[in-house]
């Protein structure tokens, strides 16, 4: 869904966008313009979210090495989609459905404590480093001679798609992602509270929704309509997180819990091949009935195997540097996840820079997208470095460099 741009298709044109404006809605995201990403859909982006990031629990318990792990290569997964532009990116690895499904754990474990101080703190975490990353994304588009009307009130609270200009389309795409997450924040409580009445069966039925409007009702194309489809896709995932923490999925027998999640892996991958003429592609991203339906198959058996089996994943622990790169993704995951696209604009020119030198033309594989994806990382590497503070600053901790 709209959480992944085409990224490598797109690196040439970037620069060369028209000044109209567009608002997120109008992308086309296959029914929807994706997601965060992500999905863009897509990350990705959320954030176990995006915004979610650093420790398992807000009451500082023992890190959880396996969501820490499964976060931090969410996000590698959505940057490398972005500069790649992989079809197969989202069967090898549903990075958003993972990341919404750690972050419902997460929102389950916070909601021990009052709903209102809840909701306080999520809007604290996201919206500082999202104003921050906000000032030079609007501030380059009314340079470039953009000027928004009332809905910029959406670059203040991501309730909406924020409106932006075309010559910045490939840079805010990926809010949707904020846009859902804080969608799904906000319903939590509520969501919750049905979730513990019946478990099961809310669960079962929170797939219901993507399926009605696929089927059934066909959402309007505007910022409404791409907001409840994304809701309705990854539903599932972010109760599925419900489940986990509660202790729901440990009590399920494995045979119904591999049987369920392998049918709906298989029925999620058949849509997406057997539409393939229809959306143009087999894209997860593009295909949101497919995507809900592999995400479902995929992050249950993820979390099923943490949840029954105690899974968790030792190596990072033993190796001392990849253990602090992953605990650097979740500290930094906001950072990540909203910088990266710029990063991988900005790479464009700078290795066209490149070519007038020419022992870099000799020596370095200026064509190369593993090149650009390189230059990409280090660019995302900077603004941690000049902008990750603000997620320190946003979660009340005392503001660092290097987390």
């Amino acid at each position: 869904m709209g959480a992944h741009s085409k990224g490598a298709a797109r690196r040439g044109a970037a620069a060369g966008k028209a000044h109209a404006e567009v608002s997120a809605p109008a992308l086309d995201r296959g029914s929807v313009p994706d997601q965060g990403s992500v999905r863009v859909q897509g990350s990705v982006s959320d954030r176990g979210s995006v915004s979610d990031r650093g420790s398992v629990s807000d009451r500082g318990s023992a890190r959880d090495r396996y969501f820490d792990a499964l976060r931090a290569l969410a996000l590698v997964r959505v940057v490398a989609y972005h500069a790649f532009g992989w079809p197969w990116a989202g069967l090898v690895f549903p990075s958003m459905g993972v990341m919404f499904g750690l972050a419902g754990t997460l929102m389950a474990r916070s909601l021990r404590s009052p709903a209102s101080a809840v909701l306080r703190s999520r809007l604290r975490r996201l919206l500082p480093p999202f104003w921050c990353w906000g000032l030079f994304v609007v501030g380059a588009m009314l340079v470039r001679g953009w000027m928004p009307g009332w809905q910029i009130v959406y670059w203040v609270v991501p309730l909406g798609d924020p409106p932006g200009s075309a010559w910045g389309e490939q840079a805010w795409e990926i809010l949707w992602y904020l846009r859902t997450y804080l969608w799904f924040v906000l319903l939590s409580p509520l969501l919750l509270r049905l979730f513990r009445l019946a478990p099961v069966p809310v669960l079962l039925l929170s797939l219901v929704p993507i399926v009605v409007l696929q089927f059934l009702w066909q959402p309007p194309g505007n910022r409404f309509g791409t907001g409840l489809l994304d809701l309705a896709t990854y539903l599932f995932c972010w109760i599925l997180g419900f489940a986990h923490h509660d202790g729901v999925l440990a009590r399920a027998r494995p045979v119904a819990v591999v049987a369920l999640s392998s049918a709906a892996l298989a029925c999620g991958a058949w849509y997406a091949f057997a539409h393939r003429s229809e959306y143009g592609t087999y894209d997860l991203d593009d295909i949101p009935l497919a995507q809900a339906l592999w995400s479902a198959g995929f992050l249950t058996l993820l979390m099923y195997a943490r949840a029954r089996l105690g899974t968790d994943f030792p190596g990072p622990a033993r190796m001392r540097r990849l253990d602090r790169l992953v605990r650097m993704f979740n500290a930094r995951a906001v950072t990540v996840y909203l910088w990266h696209e710029l990063a991988l604009v900005l790479a464009v020119p700078l290795i066209d820079r490149c070519w007038d030198v020419p022992a870099f033309e000799a020596y370095l594989p200026l064509e190369s997208q593993w090149f650009l994806l390189g230059v990409g990382w280090v660019l995302v590497a900077v603004f941690v470095l000049l902008f990750g503070w603000v997620e320190d600053v946003a979660a009340r901790r005392r503001p660092r460099l290097v987390p």
